[in-house]
């Protein structure tokens, strides 16, 4: 009885993926690049979704019976090391993330309560963050069964509810014959429009004058991430081998469809200086819908966006943790770390995750603009997760040759030779994002570039060193107990 009641069926974990993918809270930045989003989109698509779904099917399903997600991957393709990096970096850039997405939640509650002001104030946005992340780890203690319940029915009421919504609205706009916004984007963007004949026409691809003018694509890439960290549920289906590469799939499909539509459909309605990164989305509602008559929708989707942000936070919670007991119980984090509640959740890694997250919220507390908190902890993210992508690809190369008679349920089409071009096609992809992530973006005033730059570097630099640091420091500790009765 007690195992029947942590099976999870391929749709909820196809959803549970999905929300951990899909965060509406990225619609501002694809539709900021008006008609070059498709560029964008495109390149995320076909250069990132689709390897990584690939290539994590096929992963996914050879170790489903191991557990463990990518430290697994990665550790039986190179060694143990790497794979505690691995899933460290997954984890670290999650916990990062956090404030961010947590950012846009807030911003639905003050649009939700009739105050969108507070959705710039950095003591509301900090003290909701805090308050409703700690309300999902408290959650996320009473167990896998709860939590893809939870975040299955919070990502379609949450998420994809609204991202319909803002559809509809969008072909509500068009109907009623006003303009499109995507046609009138302000001459001094030059990445987005350029001069034919005397008129200014809106880009298909971008116009690219350094690095910097396309700074949104490791951004944008990253909202495309997250089909592989559901992997540590593979154990949790019933049939993990066929059913593992079939949500992978769903949920990407999802992904694709939703984040296209949703951010065409803001900007189409939104002019650019009206399009932020945080409110964007329901500035949109806001604006459509006291158009319509009805203001009180607003109230509505303000709540029903944070709902999708707790579904979402919880999907995250329950899956690089998940994979970090792992190590701990590997013997790569200290011995403490490997506890858990009766309802076998990782309780003291996710103590920990949450005081770390608290003391990155609390940055809002002291920083004047609330937008400049909320890219400098997104940049920081990009990199981290970047790498780890890069590691997954090599593992599922590498692994073809080392394991060749390993048992997959899925394999990637096409031979070796298949895996390599797929694989190799995403590694080049990220290779590329990642050095892009170093650039400030020219379409935001993120303040001193060496700031910018310095941050996400040192940040980089310090996380990636931190688990070898860590690995190196519990090795010595079991030799010490060994030789004490001796």
């Amino acid at each position: 009885m007690a195992e029947n009641k942590t099976r999870i069926t391929t749709l909820q974990l196809a959803l549970m993926t999905a929300a951990a993918v899909i965060s509406l809270r990225g619609l501002p930045m694809m539709a900021k690049e008006e008609l070059t989003m498709f560029f964008y989109i495109g390149f995320a698509t076909f250069l990132f979704l689709i390897p990584a779904a690939l290539v994590g099917a096929e992963l996914g399903s050879a170790f489903a019976s191991k557990g463990g997600g990518v430290y697994t991957w990665i550790k039986e393709a190179f060694n143990q090391r790497l794979g505690f990096l691995a899933i460290w970096l997954q984890w670290i850039q999650n916990v990062v993330w956090y404030p961010t997405v947590l950012a846009f939640a807030a911003a639905g509650i003050a649009y939700m309560i009739g105050k969108p002001e507070l959705a710039l104030n950095g003591t509301f946005v900090g003290i909701f963050s805090i308050g409703i992340y700690w309300f999902a780890t408290w959650i996320t203690f009473k167990g896998t069964d709860i939590v893809s319940k939870i975040s299955s029915q919070g990502f379609l009421i949450g998420t994809v509810l609204p991202g319909v919504t803002i559809i509809i609205l969008a072909a509500v706009w068009l109907a009623q014959g006003n303009p499109l916004e995507f046609l009138n984007i302000p001459s001094e963007q030059q990445t987005l429009v350029h001069e034919v004949e005397g008129r200014m026409h809106p880009r298909l691809l971008p116009g690219i004058r350094g690095m910097g003018d396309i700074a949104f694509l490791a951004g944008i890439l990253l909202l495309f991430a997250g089909v592989e960290v559901h992997a540590v549920h593979a154990q949790e289906l019933d049939n993990p081998q066929k059913q593992f590469p079939r949500a992978i799939f769903l949920a990407a499909l999802i992904s694709f469809a939703l984040f296209t539509l949703g951010s065409l459909a803001m900007a189409a309605m939104l002019p650019y200086d009206k399009i932020d990164l945080q409110g964007g989305l329901l500035v949109a509602f806001d604006q459509s819908f006291a158009r319509l008559g009805i203001p009180w929708m607003t109230n509505l989707m303000g709540a029903l966006t944070a709902f999708g942000v707790l579904a979402g936070v919880m999907s995250w919670i329950s899956g690089p943790s998940r994979g970090l007991l792992w190590t701990a119980k590997d013997g790569q984090l200290p011995a403490f770390m490997a506890h858990t509640n009766k309802n076998g959740i990782q309780s003291h890694i996710l103590i920990i995750q949450g005081c770390i997250v608290t003391v990155l919220s609390s940055l809002y507390f002291v920083m004047d603009d609330v937008n400049v908190a909320f890219f400098l902890l997104s940049a920081l993210t990009i990199g981290l997760y970047l790498i780890m992508y890069m590691m997954m690809y090599a593992a599922g190369i590498k692994l073809r040759y080392t394991q060749p008679d390993l048992q997959r349920s899925y394999r990637v089409p096409g031979g070796n030779t298949g895996m390599l071009l797929i694989a190799g096609i995403g590694f080049v992809a990220v290779a590329f994002s990642f050095v892009v992530s170093f650039f400030p973006p020219t379409q935001l005033p993120v303040g001193s570039p060496a700031f910018y730059v310095g941050t996400v570097m040192a940040g980089t630099i310090i996380f990636v060193v931190a688990p070898f640091l860590i690995s190196a420091s519990v090795k010595k500790k079991p030799q010490v107990l060994q030789s004490q009765p001796k």
